[in-house]
């Protein structure tokens, strides 16, 4: 079976989303599948019109710098016709049993016309609704003409495509509010590799020599630097941890938009020793960060966007055997099972979150059965050889219809 998947960005970029892509992509092909990936204009990178990277082949659109980059009402259709065409021209070149487009609408609009043009078949992948992102981004509000015109765009999108899969139960439920029925939607829930992220059996002696936090307790964040993710909640709850025990630190690895106003917020708190900004560190070391973690934090803002969208990052915490606390949003509650692989708390203030912490030191003596029930759940429900397997059931009918004509 061929797939060619039009993707928003790729690897080398790093994100939450060229991880999830890597991981399809790398699990379809251990199926026997192959594989084809084009990426739209936003993958801004791009220095040819063919590149590799991580052992696979991408096909770029790239468009010329200036001209329509400044008009922003142009931009959305500057997008979908440049990517449009790239799609078109790989169709007929690789010929793919089926055409897989994945959020935002921008690719899967243009991937539509293409595989129309074609006679293929289109799935279109949900894995956030742009609008939702813009909110927190600033760049929009909710309610506004361009957000309403956006989601009416993804509406008309999906009862247009063939298929339609999306990667968790609140955003399935927003699809079928929308009027679709229950057997065109499919759920390829977000997952790990559990022999990439081996459970940690001691923290790192060498870098928690180099951080200083030998004796501490270490609450800590591993991730992007996103409003949404309410690090400042976290940063605030710090004075009221430190009441608890002098010994708290908090280790915040990562980076993004919202880095730069979290120093802020901790100087003014005069916190500058109690917390370590690591920046972004190499992937391949990841790992030892996590193992100097206590209780990782996921004080995750209650927005449409959290409460429908599930991170990817506690299931990578839990795959290793690390113990987290997370806000009570929609997105968390289909990972963190309160008392049992977690602790949830109520979103948005740092008082819930100071009384997770001091429930889970309170629990201490069920931390190791806590872990071990984290690191199961994801081995059982959370791997991508299960996930990925799901797609059978997408792309088999559609191949068949087209097949039987």
């Amino acid at each position: 079976m061929k797939i060619l998947h039009v993707l928003d960005h790729s690897v080398p970029l790093h994100s939450g989303y060229t991880f999830r892509t890597l991981a399809i992509l790398r699990q379809q092909r251990a199926l026997g599948w192959e594989t084809f990936h084009v990426t739209s204009p936003k993958h801004h990178v791009a220095r040819a019109d063919e590149e590799e990277s991580d052992g696979l082949h991408f096909f770029r659109t790239r468009v010329a710098s200036g001209g329509w980059r400044s008009l922003p009402v142009l931009d959305p259709l500057s997008v979908i016709a440049a990517t449009q065409k790239r799609v078109a021209e790989v169709v007929a070149r690789v010929r793919p049993d089926v055409v897989h487009a994945h959020s935002p609408c921008l690719n899967g609009i243009a991937a539509l016309r293409a595989a129309r043009a074609h006679g293929v078949p289109l799935v279109y992948e949900v894995r956030a609704f742009w609008e939702d992102a813009a909110v927190d981004h600033g760049t929009t509000t909710e309610g506004s003409v361009r957000y309403r015109v956006s989601r009416q765009l993804e509406t008309w999108l999906l009862k247009r495509a063939d298929a339609v899969t999306t990667i968790c139960e609140g955003l399935r439920d927003d699809i079928l509010g929308r009027g679709l029925p229950t057997s065109r939607i499919t759920v390829i829930p977000n997952a790990v590799d559990t022999e990439q992220f081996p459970v940690i059996d001691r923290p790192d002696p060498e870098l928690r020599g180099q951080l200083g936090l030998e004796d501490c307790l270490t609450l800590g964040f591993i991730g992007s630097f996103y409003g949404y993710e309410g690090l400042d909640i976290l940063v605030e709850a710090l004075p009221a941890l430190l009441a608890l025990d002098r010994k708290t630190r908090l280790l915040l690895v990562g980076g993004g938009v919202g880095e730069q106003p979290l120093k802020e917020r901790v100087r003014a708190l005069g916190l500058t020793d109690k917390v370590i900004f690591t920046g972004r560190v190499p992937h391949a070391d990841v790992a030892r960060y996590y193992s100097l973690i206590d209780l990782l934090a996921y004080p995750r803002k209650s927005m449409r966007l959290t409460e429908t969208v599930t991170p990817l990052k506690p299931l990578e915490a839990m795959a290793q055997g690390r113990l987290l606390l997370a806000s009570n949003v929609g997105g968390h509650r289909e990972l963190v099972r309160d008392g049992e692989t977690g602790f949830l708390f109520a979103p948005d203030r740092p008082e819930p979150l100071v009384q997770a912490v001091e429930r889970a030191l309170s629990n201490r003596d069920r931390w190791p059965a806590m872990r071990a029930a984290g690191r199961a759940f994801v081995e059982a429900e959370r791997n991508w050889r299960a996930s990925v397997a799901r797609y059978r059931g997408v792309y088999g009918p559609l191949t068949e219809r087209r097949l039987n004509g």
